[in-house]
């Protein structure tokens, strides 16, 4: 099994951004306790406060499946898709680099 890593850009309806930051931030502490998540960042885009990127990466993509079928991962996708405008994801397969083992 190889690694699995995910950029995902969030586009908020204007003006929610930083509340979406704040229910994905409860999403990076809440990834802490899941073995299977070995990288979770939330970033907001420096010139857009209503987008944000978050960065993940994952010990498979079945582990990354798994979190998100959790039922406080659940509550919390609920609680982000109002304030969600559009959702890009980008599905990435780790070669290498500083940090991964």
């Amino acid at each position: 099994m190889s690694q699995f890593a995910m950029y995902g850009k969030f586009k908020a309806h204007p003006g929610k951004g930083g509340e979406l930051a704040q229910i994905l931030l409860e999403a990076a502490e809440a990834s802490k306790a899941d073995e299977g998540c070995q990288f979770y960042i939330v970033n907001a885009a420096e010139d857009d406060p209503d987008t944000i990127w978050v960065t993940e990466l994952w010990r498979d993509a079945e582990a990354h499946a798994a979190a998100l079928k959790n039922e406080g991962a659940q509550a919390m996708i609920k609680r982000a898709m109002p304030l969600i405008a559009s959702v890009e994801p980008v599905k990435l397969r780790p070669l290498g680099g500083k940090g991964l083992e």
